[in-house]
């Protein structure tokens, strides 16, 4: 033993001097390579609030207009009212001339507002817009498209005039336009001008409240128990991630059924099925029944379907590779799902769909 902690000292050691030799050849050398210029470029598309890093470009109102209905009605509605799928974005919010000169959005304190009057930083908007979406081909859009869907977005909350033309020699003033541009917090130490104690600094040092507390929140409204399923559960029709989550909506006898549905998963032959569809979230844009939420429900579709073996391979091709013009205008884009998967779930749909 003791001859066998010499020999694993000694390689230790020729392996550290092969290690250390190489590095004092070639200073400042590591694992990796530098990053070129083509990869940093691609990653570097973050917006500032002062608007420095976003790139020159133009977009009216009128070719934002057609991308969102190619691209974002889906899931927003026509005029980014839809409540389906997200909450809406501008819905019945019109800025008013008040609120444009104040900066400030007086009902958001009420609670609520949609995501247009809680904007305070138009950055925002260009950023999030051309990072994350459309929410199935994310960073596929131009600049171009960006600056049109942020005008089409702005004329909609009566911010802009139908004629406008956004680039970015005018953004500012768009900016200066904005609802709810005072409505930020601007008192923490990262905020710019904040620094070295001018004013106060982030709220970062709080404790456990033990004595004094604020209040318990209460709930002041809920949905009356004859409407709460109206229009299905919210819950399996948000995504599983991100800061939304789908309320649970269910009645009474609903809420039952889905208990002892749940005591029985073990042995439901379909319950794998379901699993997957939620992790997936399939869930999103189909429900389990026969209504349509983006896109058919699987009953529906089950109709359509079921019992015909040969379509099995059909829709799995459906699943992974995305189809359009069979269910209306809307296209359903690639699923990332494997090809066991995407078999598994198109048998289930031939089969009826069974939940």
């Amino acid at each position: 033993m003791f001859n066998s902690r010499i020999r694993k000292a000694a390689v230790a050691t020729a392996l550290g001097l092969v290690f250390g030799t190489a590095a004092a050849a070639n200073p400042g050398v590591t694992l990796g390579r530098a990053a070129t210029p083509a990869e940093i470029h691609a990653w570097n598309i973050d917006v500032r609030p002062d608007f420095q890093g976003l790139p020159d470009g133009h977009g009216s109102v009128a070719e934002g207009e057609k991308l969102w209905e190619a691209k974002c009605a889906s899931c927003h509605g026509d005029f980014a009212d839809s409540n389906s799928v997200f909450p809406p974005l501008v819905g019945a919010f019109q800025a008013t001339a008040k609120e444009m000169k104040e900066g400030v959005v007086p009902a958001l304190g009420k609670g609520g507002g949609t995501s247009i009057e809680k904007l305070s930083s138009l950055s925002t908007l260009f950023d999030y817009i051309h990072r994350a979406m459309p929410w199935t081909a994310p960073l596929s859009l131009s600049w171009n498209d960006t600056y049109a869907l942020v005008a089409y977005l702005m004329n909609l909350a009566n911010v802009v005039p139908s004629n406008y033309v956004l680039t970015r020699d005018n953004v500012q003033a768009v900016q200066d336009k904005l609802p709810n541009r005072n409505g930020m917090i601007r008192l923490t130490g990262m905020w710019p001008g904040n620094e070295f104690g001018k004013q106060p600094g982030p709220d970062t040092h709080n404790v456990e409240c033990m004595r004094h507390c604020a209040p318990k929140p209460v709930i002041q409204t809920t949905i009356p128990e004859y409407a709460v399923d109206a229009s299905g559960n919210l819950a399996d029709q948000n995504r599983a991630w991100g800061p939304i989550r789908g309320q649970v909506t269910l009645s009474k006898a609903a809420k039952e059924a889905l208990a002892k549905k749940e005591a029985m998963a073990a042995s439901d032959p379909n319950a794998k099925v379901m699993d997957l569809l939620k992790a997936k979230g399939c869930l999103a844009c189909h429900s389990t029944g026969s209504n349509t939420v983006v896109g058919p429900g699987y009953e529906a579709i089950a109709k359509k379907y079921g019992g015909k073996a040969g379509e099995i391979a059909v829709l799995e091709t459906h699943i992974m590779k995305g189809v359009s013009g069979i269910w209306g205008s809307i296209p359903m884009p690639p699923q990332s799902v494997s090809e066991a998967d995407a078999k598994l779930i198109a048998t289930w749909v031939v089969g009826g769909a069974k939940h």
